[in-house]
């Protein structure tokens, strides 16, 4: 069946329908990710948005349920040169075409993704409209009177409506020396050395496992929970997750955050880091294209190693913004934008990218040490 994307500017791709029929309306970005479609996909801080995947063949390995991080598709559509018509894949329990249809995901295939890449490059992201049953000029109308993602709270769709203790999922962790196949199973994991509180701007399963791997039990809020009900809870740190939209519109978790420094160390990534330099003044701006992929090099101004790290953001952090008590400590080496911040004295540490056992550079370990030591030291 033929699909189309329109984009805002009258822009027009047309290829072959996958997964459902239907129209859905986003931002366009390009993702550079080789693996990993299915992480991405599921992440909840990809609402919004419609990847332009840049790899040539995407579906290869399939679907395997315990790579969800979450439990639906979050992306509004998918875009991809080709859709393999074969997986393989051990873990795999449906090929992706089958997945997308079952769960109401429009998407198209047969476009030039190079193409697309270039124009949204040069310029910049914008919405746009994959369908399979408007015309072409009722699909540029329709992408023109999309939602902006500046200026929309997204993470109201995503957060939990209720705290709870995150007891784990089914999905294998590597652990040293040993492959745990059940996160329930906590003699399999290393023994808890803290308590951590975790704000729901639209948290990831492989975070939460992550962070569990890392010794710390959680207990996840809503992204709107008062800072006095989390003191109640007596962590040991916080953590502001990664999640979806424009973090300068989330005023009421700024505010519950700006309560909580210097009361408990504070960690995050993503959308939380961004929360974090807006609670104390700071100011976020939308990136032209932003950040989207596996292969994100990251400077550590300290010591000059550079890090390849796994985004997925459209914001960042305007470093002229910052007061004098918050160091950027990374920064991005394509555009030198915010990549981690550090308070000078207090135990608060964040950053942009995704720092999780997910698809893609293992080299978020080293934030996770860091923290860690923090949160210690804090508790000593």
């Amino acid at each position: 069946m033929k699909a189309i994307l329109a984009l805002e500017d009258g822009t027009i791709f047309e290829g072959s329908s996958i997964g459902a029929t239907g129209t859905a309306t986003g931002e366009v970005c390009f993702n550079t990710a080789v693996a990993g479609y299915q992480e991405l996909i599921t992440n909840p801080a990809s609402r919004g948005l419609i990847p332009v995947m840049t790899y040539p063949l995407i579906g290869n390995y399939g679907i395997a349920d315990m790579d969800n991080e979450s439990d639906r598709p979050q992306t509004n559509a998918l875009v991809v040169t080709e859709l393999a018509r074969l997986h393989s894949n051990w873990n795999s329990t449906e090929d992706m075409g089958s997945w997308m249809s079952r769960h109401g995901m429009v998407g198209i295939a047969g476009v030039d993704c190079r193409a697309i890449t270039t124009h949204i490059r040069d310029n910049g992201s914008m919405r746009g409209c994959v369908t399979t049953e408007l015309s072409e000029e009722e699909a540029v109308a329709t992408a023109k009177a999309a939602q902006t993602l500046a200026g929309s709270n997204l993470v109201k769709e995503v957060t939990t409506g209720n705290t709870y203790m995150w007891e784990g999922d089914s999905r294998a962790w590597k652990l040293p020396n040993k492959t745990v196949g059940d996160m329930t199973n906590y003699s399999e994991l290393p023994a808890a050395i803290g308590k951590m509180v975790v704000y729901d701007f639209g948290v990831a399963r492989s975070t939460l496992a992550t962070l569990r791997r890392h010794g710390f039990e959680c207990t996840v809020v809503p992204a709107d929970t008062p800072a006095e009900s989390v003191l109640a809870l007596q962590p040991d740190a916080v953590f502001l997750s990664d999640g979806p939209g424009d973090a300068a519109v989330l005023t009421a978790p700024v505010a519950e955050i700006a309560k909580l420094t210097g009361k408990l160390p504070i960690a995050g990534m993503g959308i939380g880091h961004q929360v974090l330099a807006l609670a104390f003044g700071g100011k976020t701006s939308k990136l032209k294209f932003g950040h989207h992929g596996a292969n994100q090099p990251v400077k550590d101004e300290r010591i000059g190693h550079v890090l390849i790290t796994t985004q997925n953001e459209s914001f960042t952090v305007e470093a002229s913004s910052l007061p004098a008590e918050l160091e950027v400590i990374q920064t991005n080496m394509n555009d030198n934008t915010v990549a981690a911040l550090r308070h000078k004295t207090l135990p608060i540490y964040t950053v942009q990218y995704q720092a999780a056992d997910i698809a893609g550079p293992k080299e978020y370990d080293s934030y996770y040490t860091e923290i860690t030591k923090m949160i210690q030291a804090a508790k000593a």
